[in-house]
């Protein structure tokens, strides 16, 4: 079993101009996630969830000023990037990027490569690719597209959990992977990334402002997320408690 523990994490967000002042976001976060569980960070807009995130994967942007993120014992906040992937960690981004000129078969080879530690051979890779595509609904034809250059929001939300069943980690972090999806897209992204939980033992972290895609993909915990920090923890019923009185009481 792995554990993903997050101990009193504070953060700023460091901004573009020079002559700025940082700005605080995260307050103390408190949370552990083990194999197998699905934890649910719900709560408004500009509480700090997709800031905890960012921070958590290693953006440039979101200095951490106190407070450790462990994967098993190792403090992720003292790895790199790429480190921290190859350490387990998986990000699904809100706003995944584009990257011009590079196809989404050579992106994902390359980085199945760094995480396993070698090129899977030509024909194995093929073949897992084409099944992980067609599980999710993903025509053949973006293999050879540049990484979500003009993809819509959901093919690059199934592209993200694409990623996901291939990269296989430990813990995933989905950061408002329900954004801007329809009915018939989010229950085949959902029905990706139940499928990396139950194969995978895989810890999810679910962040999101509502309740339907927790209708498809489980939690066992949900927390509440305002002013920087977790200010409630419950079970699933917590989400329905939400979804009828909104978030008022918390801000």
């Amino acid at each position: 079993m792995s554990t993903l523990e997050i101990k009193n994490l504070h953060a700023q967000v460091v901004p573009a101009e020079e002559d700025a002042e940082p700005k605080p976001i995260l307050h103390g976060v408190n949370l552990t996630v083990n194999s197998g569980e699905v934890h649910a960070i719900m709560g408004p807009n500009g509480s700090g969830k997709s800031t905890l995130a960012y921070a958590l994967a290693g953006h440039p942007r979101y200095e951490i000023t106190e407070g450790e993120v462990l994967l098993d014992g190792v403090n992720l906040l003292d790895l790199e990037v790429d480190e921290r992937a190859r350490a387990g960690l998986f990000l699904a981004m809100q706003y995944p990027t584009e990257v011009p000129g590079v196809s989404m078969s050579n992106f994902l080879r390359s980085a199945v490569t760094s995480v396993r530690g070698e090129a899977p051979k030509l024909r194995d890779w093929i073949k897992e690719m084409g099944q992980a595509r067609e599980n999710l609904k993903i025509d053949k034809s973006f293999t050879e597209r540049s990484v979500n250059e003009g993809f819509s929001g959901g093919e690059k939300k199934r592209h993200e959990v694409l990623q996901l069943d291939l990269l296989k980690p430990k813990f995933a972090v989905m950061d408002e992977t329900d954004s801007g999806l329809d009915v018939d897209a989010l229950r085949v992204v959902s029905d990706g990334i139940n499928s990396y939980h139950e194969q995978n033992d895989g810890g999810i972290v679910m962040i999101t402002h509502y309740k339907r895609i927790l209708e498809y993909v489980k939690p066992d915990v949900v927390h509440v997320f305002a002013h920087g920090q977790i200010v409630k923890t419950g079970g699933p019923e917590l989400a329905e408690e939400l979804d009828a009185q909104g978030y008022e009481q918390y801000i």
